[in-house]
């Protein structure tokens, strides 16, 4: 089981840190991903990190602005955003896929948290 926190309301320039609790001993088996939806809109990636060799991958939307890191001691996975603008309103949701390489689609992730809603305001 996924279980997301530290979503909620900031002012556009902020900052947030999401946290990815996973229940289990094979963490560090899995690749981890954080994506988003915004009402209309698809889920979308947001920034993952593989399982082996911790690999990141962000999308171009968030790159320079957002970290994705994991601690496999503490079955966590965070995601730290910085800059937050209005556009990256949207629930954050915390994927985890086994010893996947498939970090950018949906289809690579084997379990999803319930969500975490994130809303920056101008």
């Amino acid at each position: 089981q996924l279980a997301e926190s530290g979503g909620g309301l900031v002012q556009a320039g902020g900052s947030l840190r999401l946290s990815c609790a996973a229940s289990g001993r094979t963490f560090s088996s899995y690749s981890m991903g954080w994506f988003r939806q915004a009402p209309g809109n698809e889920r979308e990636i947001v920034a993952a990190i593989s399982w082996s060799s911790g690999t990141t991958y962000y999308a171009n939307s968030v790159k320079g602005r957002f970290t994705i890191s994991r601690d496999n001691a503490k079955n966590t996975v965070y995601l730290e955003m910085n800059s937050l603008k209005p556009e990256d309103t949207a629930v954050y949701y915390c994927a985890a896929g086994f010893k996947s390489f498939t970090l950018i689609y949906r289809g690579g992730y084997d379990y999803w948290g319930q969500g975490t809603q994130v809303t920056v305001s101008s």
